[in-house]
């Protein structure tokens, strides 16, 4: 069971189009491929990663989003191995977790939250996918 690297975190932003320009005129990261997701939003690229997700409103989203102490950081997400032993680590520890896998390359992703309500993101290989 293996988190192997920060895969990418996610900003639920106020202005979609100020936050994209700022990540991507001003720190120079590109705009590039994002699968269609079904609310608005742009993936940035740090090199061949898509590091940087930003979303904007989502069906349900009620009231204006406004920036709290540390913004309106969404969720952070980690590349892994050991899916299976994830799972068995997550129920041992009574942890609660969706899980979803992904249609354009059949990778699993395990969705939870952190003691503090911070979701976490645990992105597994095509391999590892069952079912």
């Amino acid at each position: 069971m293996g988190l192997n690297a920060l895969n990418h975190f996610t900003i639920r932003v106020v202005d979609l189009e100020r936050t994209k320009d700022f990540y991507s005129v001003v720190l120079g990261l590109p705009v590039g491929y994002r699968p269609p997701l079904g609310f608005p939003g742009y993936w940035l690229y740090c090199g061949d990663v898509p590091t940087v997700h930003l979303i904007g409103p989502r069906d349900g989203d009620e009231g204006e989003r406004l920036a709290g102490a540390t913004g309106l950081f969404d969720h952070i997400a980690f590349s892994c191995t050991g899916l299976a032993a994830m799972r068995a680590t997550l129920a041992a520890h009574g942890v609660a977790f969706s899980e979803r896998i992904i249609p354009r390359d059949r990778q699993t992703q395990l969705f939870l939250h952190d003691p503090d309500g911070i979701a976490v993101e645990l992105n597994y290989p095509p391999n590892e996918t069952t079912g």
